[in-house]
């Protein structure tokens, strides 16, 4: 049995004249044109690939949006090919900092609108993922942001610690799971970090605050034993953050994510469905990426989408 071939990219956008344009890329040795894209490296996370795929092949630097769809489809030798989307806003900064010359796997990139894009890609896959990102276009939810409810790494297990609940360590699996899980997380861009106050979420969170210079906002209220006691306060921390409209990591505990999970959807009027329940049944290290609108939270959640720990 052939392994298949694991790719992502995404639909990379920005306003021009006040209009939503998309970028396509020409390639040199298959002549066509394309959504940005690339395999998977080994080791690599979908989205970890999608963002390093679009800085090698445009010279953009980009955070992850609302995922896409996939798009599968078999190559000459065999395999199938599996490409994972998601939207990308491309920030004036980022056009400005773009690093791209011609070369020899993309000869050119080019701006144009959604009309000319599915007239002018050569794969009819490539047209229905644009045909996605324009469905978000209609919603007026193409400006998103993410909360992350994160869960922390794998621990000391109660009965063998003998401190308080609240100081159990990671154990060196979940030091492992907190560092490999970083370059995934990066790719969606978080502009705060909020953690309990137990040492195991503490920890957890410390990786990805060293490698985007995050000062993480350690709280009681979204802590184990404040939400065993009842004293937690996750209604008012899921708000804010809410308000705050940027992407943001909360790290907690697992008898307190479906709450997190449920505050969420509360505060930006979505009807609780099972798919609430199961982006908040964590294994230790996991996250769940709430995908909200920037512009109109209220609209309800856009996407979710779960990712596991590499270790």
């Amino acid at each position: 049995m052939t392994t298949a071939v694991y790719a992502a990219g995404a639909v990379c956008w920005r306003l021009i004249d006040g209009k939503v344009s998309i970028l396509v890329i020409h390639r040199t040795v298959y002549g066509d044109v394309t959504i940005p894209k690339g395999k998977v490296d080994p080791g690599e996370s979908l989205p970890q690939t999608a963002v390093r795929e679009i800085k090698e092949e445009t010279g953009l630097s980009v955070f992850l949006g609302a995922p896409l769809g996939v798009s599968t489809y078999p190559l000459s030798s065999g395999r199938e090919k599996i490409v994972h989307y998601w939207s990308a806003e491309v920030t004036e900064q980022a056009v400005r900092e773009s690093t791209f010359i011609p070369n020899g796997e993309v000869a050119a990139l080019e701006w144009v609108s959604i009309k000319r894009a599915r007239t002018h890609l050569s794969y009819e896959r490539d047209v229905e993922i644009v045909d996605a990102f324009a469905a978000l276009l209609d919603e007026g939810v193409t400006e998103t942001f993410a909360l992350i409810a994160l869960r922390h790494g794998k621990a000391t297990q109660p009965s063998e610690w003998s401190g308080p609940d609240a100081t159990r360590p990671l154990l060196p699996r979940g030091v492992k799971q907190a560092a490999s899980i970083v370059p995934t997380l990066q790719a969606f861009g978080p502009r705060k970090i909020v953690t309990s106050t137990a040492v195991r979420c503490v920890s957890t969170v410390s990786p990805i605050a060293a490698a985007t210079g995050i000062d993480p906002k350690r709280t009681d209220l979204i802590s184990q034993d404040a939400y065993e006691s009842g004293e937690a306060d996750i209604r008012r921390i899921v708000g804010r953050r809410v308000r705050a409209l940027k992407t943001a990591i909360l790290c907690s505990h697992g008898p307190v994510l479906p709450e997190i999970l449920h505050e969420i959807a509360l505060a930006t009027g979505t009807s609780k469905g099972s798919y609430i329940e199961s982006a908040a049944s964590l294994e230790t290290g996991a996250f769940s990426v709430v995908h909200l609108s920037r512009t109109n939270p209220s609209s309800g959640i856009i996407a979710i989408e779960t990712h596991l720990p590499r270790a």
